[in-house]
């Protein structure tokens, strides 16, 4: 499975980024999190359903009091990464 996840909110500049990259380490999953210029942070992941809506869940978790909303979206697997880091 493939997951784009948007997190809209106070998400720059609070360790959102290393948040995620520390939280994927307790996953099997694969991908990456990025700031976008509109202010959002963005995670493109892979990995077994369940493992990413663990994943996701435990960042929403972690950075509740940043985040205002979250956009999913499905999209088909690619197989493209082979690990989780941050993309700049």
């Amino acid at each position: 499975m493939r997951k784009r996840v948007l997190f809209k909110g106070h998400v720059q500049g609070v360790g959102f980024r290393y948040t995620a990259l520390m939280v994927s380490r307790g996953y099997r999953i694969t991908g990456y999190v990025k700031n976008l210029r509109d202010g959002s942070v963005e995670i493109v992941v892979e990995g077994a359903p369940q493992e990413i809506t663990q994943f996701i869940n435990d960042i929403k978790e972690r950075k509740a009091m940043n985040i205002r909303s979250v956009f999913e979206d499905i999209q088909p697997e690619t197989g493209e990464f082979l690990d989780f880091s941050i993309r700049f």
